[in-house]
């Protein structure tokens, strides 16, 4: 097949064959872009140093009554649960299981390459007129740290103008309703055309997309008969989250602490992070540096880190027993927001058939 940019070489632009030769863009034609290596970090890399130790690591024990409240939400969310258990059991003890969760955030800034084009609307050819800057040297607004965003634009000096390919400099292609008739058949008389007022007994109308010309615009040049190519760089920041849950003994699944919050005991960001030392919990300190040395191996080839913010936070989880109709049963009361899980609800169904 031969090639389209051969058969339309560019206006006031450079040779097809002279894409792909670009300073610092070799292959993106080909290759279909990609994302780049980032440059080397400019910032020197301090020796590790251990992170402060908050002076206080407990949660206040949570009132009975706290407790109680939290139970008799939960039940009255039930539709077919008896509020009974909830309301009048005895509560006859109360046990704290307390765990952390580690929270890595590596906030990164890619970007790839690849050869774009649009309708030419008038803007300048501007290929070779000075060196195309590489693509991390071309400025680009950075969002708030930590924040998602995704950003693409032309990169200077490597914008051409070429014929459309696609209609031949015609700005115009057949219309795919009527195959560039015009006309269609009529939609009341099907084409028969016997005492129809709405084709005047044609049987033929004009086709609505095009108004009966036979013609639309150029999908791809959109009528303008020529095309601007350049080379397109996008841009996109991400933060990449992580969390470690240290294992708790009562139980609750990990989407289930995944959606309360807890006390936040610790919480740092810099450059590069370096694991916490000295944490009251091995499992917190261990956590951190499999993280943090996992990030950034996995991030900083394709990608520059920007920022690491790492967090710790103490969940509250309560084990509370209590007594109805003489039997024992138990729940769960955990996070700030006062959550509840019974999987042994006593009262499940309060539903009366008549």
């Amino acid at each position: 097949m031969m090639d389209s940019t051969a058969m339309y070489p560019p206006v006031n632009g450079p040779p097809a064959n002279m894409f792909n030769n670009v300073p610092g863009y070799e292959g993106t034609m080909a290759g279909g872009g990609g994302f780049l290596p980032p440059p080397m970090p400019l910032e020197p890399v301090a020796p590790p140093q251990p992170g402060p130790v908050p002076d206080n690591w407990c949660i206040p024990s949570l009132d009975e009554d706290v407790a109680r409240e939290a139970f008799k939400s939960y039940a009255s969310s039930h539709c077919c649960w008896s509020a009974a258990p909830a309301k009048d059991g005895v509560i006859t003890s109360m046990e704290p299981y307390d765990t952390y969760r580690y929270r890595l955030e590596t906030y990164t800034e890619s970007r790839s390459t690849e050869w774009s084009q649009k309708p030419h609307e008038g803007e300048a050819a501007d290929f070779y007129t000075q060196t195309a800057p590489q693509p991390w040297e071309v400025p680009a607004t950075a969002p708030s740290l930590f924040t998602d965003h995704k950003l693409e634009m032309r990169v200077p000096f490597t914008s051409s103008i070429k014929d459309c390919n696609i209609c031949h400099s015609a700005g115009t292609m057949p219309c795919e309703d009527c195959n560039g008739q015009g006309h269609k058949e009529c939609w009341a008389c099907h084409g028969n055309g016997q005492t129809c007022s709405t084709c005047n007994s044609t049987g033929q109308e004009n086709c609505r997309k095009c108004e009966g010309r036979g013609t639309e615009n150029c999908k791809t040049c959109n009528g303008k008969r020529q095309l601007l190519t350049f080379i397109q760089l996008k841009v996109e920041w991400t933060n990449h989250v992580e969390d470690h849950l240290v294992e708790q003994k009562v139980g609750l699944k990990a989407d289930d602490l995944s959606s309360v919050n807890g006390k936040e005991l610790f919480k740092n960001n810099q450059y590069l992070l370096y694991p916490l030392l000295g944490f009251p919990n091995p499992a917190i300190s261990e956590a951190s540096e499999r993280l943090i040395k996992d990030h950034q191996s996995k991030y900083a080839q394709n990608s520059r880190i920007l920022q690491q913010r790492q967090t710790v936070e103490l969940i509250p989880i309560t084990k509370v027993k209590y007594k109805w109709k003489g039997d024992s049963h138990k729940y769960l009361v955990y996070g700030n927001e006062h959550k509840v899980s019974a999987d042994d609800y006593p009262a499940t169904c309060c539903c009366v058939i008549m």
